[in-house]
């Protein structure tokens, strides 16, 4: 049968210019849950973007989250290279920076290998418009909330993604 996704809310404090609230999906299978909320954390763009191995700036990324991208290795190798950084959680962007409404499941792999922190997968365009706004700027990452609880939130308060349709 079909499965509805469960999704996550995290908003971007600053920049301002992407003061929204975006949607995430947790990874199936694999990867911890949010057990405490972060009021102001950073995410932090990793570098190399896939974060498949060692990271140029792993030192920004521990107790922080990282913004990664789709891509080079499995969903479960790059948030273990995040948590071995430190990392407290991992959004992965899909590399399709035109995907604006295809969420994609994250899966174990077959290694039989675990990770604790949270995965979770965030579309393309969202990555790409976050990754673009801050070099614009040129800050080294974004302050977050997360998660959101969007329930408390009356519609016509919640800034959404102008180039999202929710």
């Amino acid at each position: 049968g079909l499965r509805v996704h469960e999704y996550l809310y995290f908003q971007v404090l600053s920049p301002g210019d992407i003061r929204y609230i975006f949607t995430a999906t947790p990874a199936k299978d694999f990867g911890g849950v949010f057990n405490t909320r972060y009021d102001q954390i950073h995410l932090v763009p990793a570098d190399p973007p896939e974060a498949c191995g060692e990271l140029n700036n792993g030192v920004f990324i521990q107790d922080q989250i990282a913004l990664v991208e789709r891509g080079g290795c499995s969903f479960l190798s790059k948030t273990r290279v995040i948590q071995e950084h430190g990392g407290r959680a991992v959004i992965i962007a899909d590399n399709a920076y035109d995907n604006d409404s295809f969420y994609i499941e994250m899966i174990q792999d077959s290694t039989r290998r675990t990770a604790d922190i949270p995965a979770l997968f965030l579309l393309g365009r969202d990555g790409y418009m976050i990754r673009r706004s801050l070099e614009q700027h040129g800050l080294p990452w974004a302050v977050i909330s997360i998660p959101v609880n969007v329930t408390s939130i009356p519609t016509y308060e919640m800034m959404q993604p102008p180039w999202t349709f929710w």
